[in-house]
This record gives C-alpha cells, sequence and structure tokens, in this order.
C-alpha cells in the first residue's frame, strides 16, 4: 500500500512528441525549470530530469500530430506570459475571458498550457495538472481513493486532489467539460503500483509492456503503471 490507503504513488508525466523533439525538450525544459537531457539518436527527443524522479517529463516521440484539444494539460507559474511567448509558446484562440487569473497558450506543437502570473516564481514551475473530465466529482474520487487523499470541491464546479504521494506539484484538477474523450491523451502520468488492485478499484488494462503496463482510468484517461522498486 501507499501513502494513506492508497493503492499507488506518482512516478512522473510523460509528453507526446511528433515533431523536433529538441525543440519541445527545450521549450518544456525553460516553461518548467525542469533540465532537458538531450536524446542519444536520431528520432530520440531526451527527457526532462529533475532534481527528483516525480518532477521528470518523459518525452515520448509518436507519428501521429495533434489534432484535438489536450483532455490533460499543465498550469504553470510563470513572471509574465510574455516570458513563455518569448520561449517559443503561442496564444491559444479562442480563450478570451478577462474575469480569467489565467492565459491559455500553446506549445510549439499546438499542446494546451495555462500560465498563471506570479509575483514569486519557483524554480519548478508546474503548479498543477489539469483533466478534463465527463464527472469531475467521480473521477476524482476515483483517484483520490487510488492515491489515498480525499477529493475536494468547496462548492466549486470542479474537483482536485491534493498531497498525493510522490507527486511534486499542488494539485490534480478534474474540470467538467461537456465533450468526451476522442483520441489518445497526448500528455499523461506514471505511477508506481499494483496492476492487479488498479484493475480491482475500476482500471482497464490496455497493453502489457516490458517494463510497464498500460491501464486507463474509468474515464479512459491513459497511465502506466511501474511495479515499486526495491
Amino acid at each position: 500500500m501507499n501513502g494513506r490507503n492508497g493503492v499507488t504513488r506518482f512516478k512522473e508525466l510523460c509528453l507526446d512528441v511528433s515533431g523536433d523533439g529538441a525543440v519541445m525538450g527545450e521549450f518544456w525544459s525553460a516553461a518548467t525549470g525542469v533540465p532537458h537531457v538531450p536524446g542519444t539518436g536520431a528520432g530520440d527527443p531526451g527527457n526532462l530530469v529533475g532534481e527528483v524522479e516525480e518532477m521528470g517529463i518523459a518525452l515520448c516521440p509518436v507519428p501521429e500530430p495533434k489534432t484535438v484539444k489536450h483532455r490533460v494539460h499543465l498550469d504553470l507559474h510563470t513572471d509574465s506570459v510574455d516570458t513563455l511567448l518569448a520561449l517559443g509558446a503561442t496564444r491559444a484562440p479562442g480563450y478570451d475571458n478577462p474575469d480569467d487569473n489565467w492565459t491559455v497558450l500553446l506549445d510549439p506543437e499546438g499542446g494546451e498550457l495555462c500560465a498563471f502570473v506570479r509575483d514569486e516564481v519557483p524554480a519548478y514551475k508546474v503548479s498543477e495538472l489539469t483533466v478534463d473530465s465527463a464527472d469531475a466529482e467521480r473521477i476524482a474520487r476515483w483517484w483520490g481513493s487510488v492515491f489515498g487523499v480525499e477529493p475536494v470541491n468547496d462548492g466549486r464546479s470542479f474537483w482536485w486532489i491534493a498531497g498525493v504521494p510522490g507527486m511534486p506539484f499542488e494539485s490534480m484538477l478534474f474540470d467538467p467539460v461537456p465533450e468526451p474523450k476522442t483520441v489518445k491523451n497526448r500528455l499523461h502520468w506514471d505511477v508506481y503500483g499494483d496492476v492487479d488492485e488498479l484493475l480491482a478499484k475500476g482500471a482497464t488494462r490496455l497493453s502489457d509492456q516490458p517494463r510497464w503496463t498500460v491501464l486507463a482510468d474509468p474515464e479512459g484517461n491513459e497511465f502506466c503503471v511501474f511495479p515499486e522498486r526495491p
């Protein structure tokens, strides 16, 4: 068991990359404050490797480009939106609500992210992981049970979990959206845990790889499960 009666703990993030891996690696390195370690050969985009494993982002080369809005995205601390634009981000069209305290941007491959301007920006700039959800309460409670933490709502439209074992950022937020999931998430998370326990909780097995197992949560969000290290 991990956490407080949970069955797993957070390992790292993974981001699909279909274009120039060096461009994506350097952009996300500067945007998150996590160093980019280049790949060792053609087609290997490398990885973002932090002070601890959990800060890492594995860059996964895929043949297919982004086609729909990211259902999972990162919220980032920044000193200025212009800082991210100078790194290679662009403004996402259609997100111009002046009441929002964030700005929606696109990374060099068109992936959405949200920029939150802060007076003081920490060295590790990831604030939270946001997951579009058909039933935000249900999926927040599911992941809360998996990680052994209590989901929070405070009367808002969205739900979130915090204090997740191993998770280096503040929270994982589940935001209700009307549209269903249609394609594989280009951003997902890996965990350490027991596959059978996760299946018993309602996960679905998608594939077995030599070192990990790919599962989906009850809303179809992919995640990879690694056995606990000795």
